[in-house]
């Protein structure tokens, strides 16, 4: 019977497959064991990548709507590459939106209705012959990711239809094929039903974005392979039980045959099928298998052959398998025994030039960030990725959560409210069909995949009877898996979807308190700490939770990249765009880069905290030695070498390695073995501890450090020596009309009445102070502080810093050193005074107090500094502080306190949007000088710094939405701070930073600091 495809079905919940193969394992197949054994591409499959001939159209009405026809004249189109998005190649534009639907403000319509007006159509073309070694075989087409619906047909007759941009679609072409070259025709449409469940906070794309290729089978198929593993109660004992599937019924005396062969190569046991009508079962049990875990990703290989009647070999699958259990005891998540956490982060598929088509050399750039940083687990938000990801997981070690292509966030959320009026799917049985078809997809593609721990029911769309039954569903095909659905939070009528309590965004108060109520389920954050821009402040109170409560799981970061597109701007200079910037409306702007790591697939300094937050190894050393506490779960440290070191004022003193073996869960305590004497000079000392890597692994070389912890320590100073005075004499001070003036040997320090501050800083001829210091009471602000409406509520500190009047000036002259005050009246209030004293010494080092009185009824105070301006030719910075990458008050775990050096350009971190960045905490010195080594240090006085040295103001960067609005660099911004708030990240629509590290304004304030000439 024929089939007459219709567009009706874009809007047709019921019609999302056409003649659509049934979804089936990834599983690979060769002809040979060599061919096997080798993982060499497969012979049977033939790749349709590369250019294609492609077609355009806003809408439907003036698609080219016969384009398939073999008589169709094509040879006026362009052509586009496969895979690749429609809107990244040329082709109408890309657009970024969150929650709400991207036709809203555009279209009055409800689901399943879809825009006419505005529903992109690609029409792609593809000649091909069929490869030699297909001819005379039935041939298949595979489309691996298709957005959001198409059309197949083939030398003019209709082949298919299908809807889910995320898994594969797969039709048979065997009937419709011809000799020579055939015509192969795909429609893709932007919209349709699908595209109502797949309102995912992502850019919206179109196109075929994934692999196509074709494909043949043997005579005799396993056109699909379940494997599964289990344990026993004691986890010794391995079970392995793998189905197979024919594609139609077998032969009696056929014969299947299943070898497994170790990590090494070495055949452990071999085991023959039992056959029945078009499926084969076969089991095999093992002693004391080794065990798969993230820790140790160890891999069997499992070659299932297929012979003939003839007893000729026709077909060989391998199939990776790990042996591990997960399950729920006593209400808390285990695998192979043992309590898991997930350290985990949520993943888009994503590259800043092509969007969601990815490379394999992405994918493994990405699993090793991962591992190098002691990330565990990832969530595949929101939507099946490419199989290549899930092979990577199983070999380099990841725990998964598989999440299948579905959310309909904007059908039950309205501008932050839980408005479920017209939620889909929620109870609407006429979706069921659609929504499950995505479950099915998702299962048996990945069904195989060891990594995969949990199966998730979608994301964001809210509860009822139809994600209840996706949940049902996997619990009926899968009981090695727990099923996940955070959406049930908003709903607890469908408290059974999710086997385990699934929260987004809650603060660590309302974690706490949902663990000390006798929970029945454990916890997990699917989404926690929103990382946009400059955050990831407090991440600590969610990590202290783990060792604190049982039955709390550990979280998934929101999330891993930032999901922004290159672009050109109009002088042709490349820049990394975000949500509005391709005239994309509606849009929800740069709420698309929540990653730690940039687009351009750099590491953010976010990262350092998220390394050290999530190490499995805990390192605690005192002056003696170091406890060590093994939170892995399965690995002890004999892998790794503990390197020690001390350093006095920075300067490394001595480094030595010890070997120590410290089983999983378990604490050591290791003595240091330091000379006779070592410590003993005064001054500050620091012992830094870390565990390096003995030899290479999958993902780092040998001496990478995968954990450290420090120690700080000061021994007493001993009694100094009488300083020598300088007579008076030598340091002259005019107290001018104007200026007041102070004069030393090589320098000269201004300042001005009239201004109002020091106005030269001038040593040996080099003039240092470009704008004179001011006070600043305001940071840039960063995407956290923009959602909390910071300068809504604190916008009278950005005027104080603007905004102030010089309401006093002392001098004091001091037997070797003259002191110049300035008081200075803040708009904000008549209450409210900050005063500056500079204090010259003889040898032209100059202290600076900065004081401020609290006031009753004022704001939360961003940050509480001194900043000026020096000539922009000093550039070079050498820092004794904690780094190397910046740091805040509430995200400073992971820094290091040691010497290390970089410029001012390094200090404006990657952020898409500028903001405050490149501040460093617990600054003991730091040293600014331009090329020749001139330049001026500034150090503590009382207690340590925060600084930040910047080619931009804080108000210039405030005013910038990209880099290319920021100016040409005149300057460096030197900052130096007492105290500046956190940076927060709880979210990044409201939440504020966490009490203790924000400053109160009602409080007195002050700090000082040395600046020096070098």
């Amino acid at each position: 019977m024929t089939t007459t495809p219709t567009i009706s079905w874009l809007s047709d919940p019921k019609v999302f497959s056409v003649n659509r193969l049934s979804a089936h394992s990834d599983h690979c197949y060769y002809e040979t064991m060599d061919e096997a054994r080798s993982s060499s591409p497969m012979k049977m499959r033939h790749n349709l990548n590369g250019n294609w001939k492609f077609n355009y159209a806003v809408n439907p009405l003036i698609r080219p709507e016969y384009f398939y026809q073999l008589d169709f004249d094509s040879s006026g189109w362009g052509n586009i590459t496969v895979p690749g998005h429609i809107q990244l190649q040329g082709f109408g534009k890309p657009q970024y939106v969150n929650t709400m639907y991207p036709w809203d403000g555009h279209n009055h319509i409800r689901p399943p209705e879809i825009p006419s007006d505005h529903n992109p159509v690609g029409s792609y073309l593809k000649s091909f012959s069929v490869p030699d070694n297909m001819i005379s075989k039935p041939v298949y087409i595979s489309f691996q990711g298709v957005e959001s619906a198409f059309f197949v047909w083939l030398n003019g007759e209709f082949v298919g239809y299908s809807e889910d941009s995320f898994t594969p679609a797969e039709f048979e072409l065997t009937s419709f094929l011809t000799a020579g070259e055939n015509k192969l025709a795909v429609e893709v449409y932007q919209r349709s039903t699908g595209s109502w469940l797949e309102d995912q906070d992502f850019w919206r794309f179109s196109g075929i974005f994934r692999d196509v290729y074709l494909y043949t089978v043997p005579k005799v198929h396993a056109s699909d392979v379940h494997v599964r593993t289990d344990l026993d109660s004691t986890y010794t004992n391995g079970t392995l039980n793998a189905d197979l599937k024919f594609l139609s019924p077998i032969p009696s005396d056929l014969k299947v045959a299943a070898e497994l062969y170790d990590a090494n190569g070495r055949l452990v046991v071999k085991k023959y099928g039992d056959l029945s009508e078009s499926k084969c079962s076969l089991s095999i049990e093992l002693d004391e298998p080794k065990l798969w875990s993230a820790e140790n990703p160890y891999l069997y290989k499992l070659f299932i052959q297929i012979y003939d009647s003839t007893g000729n070999l026709v077909e060989v699958i391998p199939q990776k398998v790990g042996f591990r259990k997960f399950e729920l005891i006593d209400k808390i998540m285990h695998i192979n025994g043992k309590r898991i956490v997930f350290k985990g982060v949520n993943r888009h598929e994503f590259n800043c030039r092509s969007g969601r088509t990815i490379t394999k050399e992405d994918m493994i750039w990405d699993i090793i960030a991962l591992k190098r940083n002691n990330i565990n687990a990832v969530r595949t938000s929101h939507y099946p990725n490419q199989s290549l990801w899930y092979e990577l997981c199983d070999e380099y070690g990841v725990y998964v959560i598989d999440e299948m292509n579905l959310e309909t966030h904007g059908s039950w959320q309205k501008m932050g409210k839980v408005e479920p009026s017209w939620n889909i799917p929620g109870n609407k049985k006429e979706w069921e069909n659609i929504v499950l078809d995505r479950a099915v997809s998702m299962f048996e593609r990945d069904k195989n995949h060891p990594s995969i721990l949990i199966w998730s029911c979608g994301n964001e769309s809210y509860a009822g009877e139809v994600i209840l039954n996706v949940s049902k569903y996997f619990k009926s095909v899968d009981q090695s898996r727990l099923v996940h659905y955070e959406g049930v939070f908003h709903n607890r009528d469908y408290n059974e979807t999710s086997d385990m309590e699934s929260r987004m965004y809650a603060k660590p108060a309302d974690i706490k308190k949902y663990l000390t109520e006798n929970p029945d389920k454990p916890y997990i954050s699917c989404e926690y700490m929103h990382a946009m821009g400059n955050s990831l402040g407090g991440m600590n109170k969610y990590t202290d939770l783990e060792s604190k409560y049982p039955m709390y799981q550990g979280g998934f970061i929101w999330d891993f990249i930032d999901q922004s597109i290159i672009k050109k701007d109009r002088y042709g200079k490349e820049f990394l765009a975000y949500g509005g910037d391709f005239g994309d409306r509606p849009t929800d702007y740069g709420f698309c880069t929540n990653g730690i790591v940039y687009a351009n697939r750099e590491l953010s300094p976010k990262m350092q905290e998220v390394k050290f937050l999530y190490q499995n190894f805990k390192l605690a050393p005192n002056q003696n030695g170091v406890t060590i506490l093994n939170e892995s779960l399965f690995t002890n440290t004999a892998d790794y070498d503990l390197e020690y070191i001390l350093f006095l004022e920075g300067k490394e003193l001595y480094r030595s390695t010890v070997h120590v073996d410290v089983r999983p869960q378990s604490k050591v305590r290791a003595e240091f073995g330091w000379p006779v004497g070592m410590i003993g000079e005064a001054g500050e000392y620091c012992i830094q501890t870390s565990f390096k890597l003995k030899e290479n692994t999958l993902w780092a070389d040998a001496g990478y450090e995968i954990a450290f912890g420090q120690f700080v320590f000061k021994e007493s100073k001993k009694q100094e020596p009488e300083k020598i005075h300088i007579q008076k004499s030598d340091l002259r001070v005019v107290n001018g009309d104007v200026n007041i003036g102070v004069h030393g040997k090589d320098f000269t320090i201004m300042f001005s009445k009239q201004v109002g501050s020091l106005i030269s800083l001038n040593y040996a001829g080099k003039e240092m102070i470009e704008s004179p210091p001011a006070p600043l009471f305001w940071r840039a602000a960063t995407d956290n502080d923009r959602g909390y409406s910071q300068s809504y509520y604190s916008g009278c500190w950005l005027t104080a810093s603007l905004a102030r009047k010089c309401v006093g000036i002392e001098i004091e002259e001091e037997k070797d050193s003259v002191s110049v005050g300035f008081t200075y009246n803040l708009s904000i209030s008549d209450d409210t005074q900050v005063k500056i004293c500079y204090t010259v010494y003889q040898d032209g080092g100059m202290r600076v107090k900065s004081a401020y009185h609290g006031a009753e009824n004022l704001p939360q105070m961003p940050i509480f500094a001194v900043s000026f301006k020096v000539p922009a030719d000093y550039t070079q910075l050498e820092w004794y502080a904690m780094g190397p990458e910046e740091n805040y008050s509430d995200r400073s775990m992971g820094a290091k306190l040691s010497i290390f050096k970089n410029q001012v350009s390094d200090n404006l971190s990657g952020y898409v949007v500028p903001q405050e960045s490149g501040n460093r905490t617990g600054v003991r010195w730091v040293k600014l000088t331009n090329s020749d080594g001139q330049g001026i240090s500034i150090s503590y006085s009382v207690e340590p710094l925060e600084c930040n040295f910047s080619p931009y103001t804080a108000l210039e960067l405030e005013n910038a939405r990209h880099h290319y609005e920021l100016p040409n660099v005149h300057h460096t911004v030197v900052t130096v701070a007492g105290k500046q708030m956190g940076v927060g990240g709880d979210d990044s629509w409201g939440a504020p930073v966490h009490d203790e590290y924000l400053i109160k304004a009602n409080e007195d304030l002050e700090f000082e600091f040395m600046i020096n000439r070098i």
